[in-house]
């Protein structure tokens, strides 16, 4: 009895300690608190209300509407084609960057006359504005004066210049083209920082023991990239997924949902169609699909896991 009073008494005053630090921290901690429940919290349960609301053109509340709205999203014709493309769009463009990007990090680790100055160039579809990256492909595509079209007819492969971005398909992939060019410099500099953070004895064992180039880095490098590639996957996910610039200046002009993803879908339910609640009904379905896609990842990446020796 007195070992379990014992026992009790030391469980209580740990309890007291965990619950005085954490008043303690209180002051250093709140503003954060304050600002993720501001930023994050309240618009997603705001968005989370006004998709089971009936609302008007201008906001106006009518009343409770249910899964009403929800019901309106997949009544859309084109819905099904609208998430077809949207796991394309993500899957794709998410996979292309990391493939060069993992091999651009791989040559940038090496060292060679005007290394810096290579690096520096990878960052200016970074450092520049996507929307203003994105409207200077568009010129560049432009049937009429367009760069690459007057090129293109220059050399005999067009009788007149193509129309990249006025037809759904040619639209879509030069936007895929588009979101990997600006998702490479970011991704490429993280998986260059997971590269810088190997040991150099690393490789230098594997080379000892008669490991070939590819069987080292199969085998020893690419393992101890996984933290680094599943920070940038995730990061990827997330950007490319709610990639609105690109694919509006791109593809904003198409009639219908064509070549729509589900982010280009809610900003046409509301600037065009004035669907404020159907709207907040597809953000909601975002919400959940990129939720249920990083999670599907991390389970299989599992970037937790240590390196197989």
């Amino acid at each position: 009895m007195n070992y379990h009073r014992a026992a009790t008494h030391r469980a209580d005053r740990v309890r007291h300690a965990g619950l005085a630090s954490g008043v303690r921290a209180l002051p250093w901690i709140g503003p954060v608190l304050i600002l993720i429940v501001a930023v994050v919290a309240f618009p997603a349960g705001f968005m989370i209300w006004t998709s089971t609301r009936k609302m008007s053109a201008y906001g106006l509340d009518h009343g409770a509407a249910g899964l009403a709205n929800f019901r309106h999203l997949f009544a859309i014709e084109e819905f099904g084609g609208v998430l077809a493309r949207t796991v394309i769009w993500v899957v794709a463009v998410v996979a292309l960057t990391l493939v060069l990007s993992t091999a651009l990090a791989q040559f940038l680790a090496k060292d060679f006359p005007g290394r810096t100055l290579v690096r520096m160039a990878i960052l200016v579809p970074w450092a520049a504005s996507v929307m203003m990256t994105t409207t200077v492909f568009a010129y560049l595509l432009d049937p009429n004066v367009g760069l690459v079209n007057r090129f293109l007819v220059d050399i005999g492969v067009l009788d007149r210049g193509f129309g990249f971005t006025d037809r759904p398909v040619p639209a879509f992939l030069v936007a895929m083209g588009v979101a990997v060019f600006v998702s490479i410099p970011f991704t490429t500099y993280t998986i260059l920082a997971g590269l810088q953070a190997i040991p150099a004895e690393t490789a230098e064992a594997g080379r000892i023991d008669g490991a070939s180039p590819w069987q080292r880095y199969r085998h020893l490098t690419l393992p101890q990239l996984r933290p680094a590639i599943a920070v940038a996957t995730v990061i990827n996910i997330i950007n490319v997924f709610n990639s609105l610039p690109i694919l509006q200046v791109l593809t904003g002009s198409i009639a219908g949902f064509a070549a729509d993803t589900t982010t280009t879908l809610t900003y046409k339910l509301i600037r065009q169609n004035q669907r404020l609640d159907t709207a907040a009904a597809m953000g909601v379905l975002n919400f959940i699909l990129i939720a249920i896609v990083i999670g599907i990842y991390l389970t299989l990446i599992r970037p937790d896991r240590e390196p197989d020796s």
